[in-house]
């Protein structure tokens, strides 16, 4: 992470940049993920189901975040743009649009608001995946993304303590609120404080003028696609998304259907244990990446494929659990070992394919795991509890869970099969 990278980038305009867009995704993940929290007292509000839940968590978000995510990465992957300035710009619209959340007054109004909440957010991680990628050498990335991926259970975590807390003592629609302005000012810090080092940089800049045109679209797409490895990645990314945004959102309405918990007691406790265990997860995933994978480059994807595997029963237990409080310590391991693949998965998307092509490998990556992930994943298993209900009552939501812990097994096998692959493919296309 402090190494500087050949562009000529100094090591303290590497840190700072990761920093900031480390908080940056902090915010991101704060906004995408406060709905989760505040689910519950919205429906009992608004007299939603579980499945318009799962589609305003869920759905709403991911349609047009995926869709979007890859023309902005095509615009990133141009020469001539700003990276930190289109950061800043989605920074301000996708945080205007949280705040937005709390001033709705019924299922269509608060569903527009979490659309325009994805438009924003689609112009996030594509560009500073790029930008990071190109501020540290192969041997360094995987920890690099790692830090950035940091924003997940940092954000999550923060969400769920400061959304549960604001719910119980103000109110939904406050929380969205005091939420979403600060997001505003952050985007007046990036567009200030940021710099692009291919435009920055005057060595960066000759060279960019000397490189050909950026890849066409259809191209560019095609050169991602090809590689095996990638596919194989997407299939296990999309997969792990698929039961961790499903997981993250009737998790918490489990707590407080099953255990009869409140928003804010959700939001802390549940928040600290699986914020904590995402935070130690996603860490240890990138160290443990840079570290085997410098040895033997399958092994870069062997923790992902391992924790996913080891997560399945400790889960189930966790849900069976007869108390709350037991039901958060079997959770906390689980919560590590289903965050190992942050770091790695992204990665070794950046290292599969060729430098013109990094925001768009980011982009397409992301475009399966929202689409499926976030966009289904949500939305299935409230299908699926609304289908139960009539024979379980308030467990099924319970039964729902025991299934996606099962599910874990699809993500494991996928990381495994990918791995068999990245010694050939792996940083072959620089």
């Amino acid at each position: 992470m402090a190494t500087a990278a050949a562009s000529g980038t100094g090591v303290q305009s590497a840190r700072l940049t990761l920093w900031v867009l480390l908080t940056v995704y902090i915010f991101n993940f704060i906004d995408r993920q406060i709905v989760n929290i505040l689910a519950e007292p919205i429906a009992r509000d608004l007299d939603l189901s579980d499945t318009q839940i799962g589609l305003m968590t869920g759905l709403a978000f991911a349609l047009f975040y995926t869709v979007l995510g890859i023309p902005i990465a095509r615009l990133a992957d141009r020469q001539t743009t700003s990276r930190p300035k289109l950061i800043a710009v989605a920074l301000a619209l996708w945080s205007g649009m949280t705040a937005l959340c709390g001033v709705a007054q019924n299922f269509w109004q608060l569903l527009l608001a979490r659309i325009g909440v994805g438009v924003g957010e689609a112009g996030c991680t594509p560009p500073a995946h790029s930008l990071i990628s190109d501020m540290v050498p192969p041997e360094k990335r995987a920890s690099a993304l790692a830090f950035y991926s940091l924003g997940i259970p940092v954000g999550s975590l923060l969400g769920m303590v400061i959304g549960g807390l604001l719910a119980d003592y103000l109110g939904w629609r406050e929380a969205f609120v005091v939420v979403g302005l600060p997001g505003v000012v952050l985007a007046l810090v990036v567009w200030f404080m940021l710099r692009d080092p291919r435009r920055s940089d005057a060595a960066a800049v000759l060279r960019a003028k000397s490189q050909p045109a950026a890849l066409p679209l259809g191209k560019a797409v095609g050169e991602v696609m090809r590689s095996r490895a990638f596919v194989l990645l997407v299939l296990a990314g999309s997969a792990a998304a698929f039961l961790s945004y499903g997981k993250t959102t009737w998790t918490t309405i489990f707590f407080q259907r099953t255990h009869d918990m409140t928003p804010g007691q959700v939001g802390l406790w549940f928040g600290i244990i699986g914020g904590v265990g995402g935070i130690l997860g996603t860490w240890l995933g990138g160290y443990l990446a840079d570290r085997f994978g410098a040895k033997n480059r399958r092994h870069v994807l062997t923790a992902p494929a391992i924790g996913m595997a080891l997560a399945v029963p400790l889960a189930i237990a966790a849900y069976q659990a007869p108390s709350w409080p037991l039901a958060l310590v079997l959770i906390f391991v689980p919560q590590v070992c289903n965050s190992l693949y942050y770091g790695p998965c992204y990665s070794a998307a950046q290292g599969l394919v060729p430098l013109r092509a990094r925001a768009i490998a980011a982009a397409s990556l992301l475009f399966f795991q929202n689409l499926i992930g976030l966009g289904l994943g949500p939305l299935f298993f409230g299908v699926l509890s609304d289908w139960l209900q009539p024979a379980y009552g308030a467990d099924s939501v319970r039964y729902v869970l025991y299934g996606a812990a099962v599910l874990g097994l699809v993500p494991a096998f996928f990381f495994w099969r990918c791995s068999l692959h990245l010694d050939a493919e792996l940083d072959r296309k620089g």
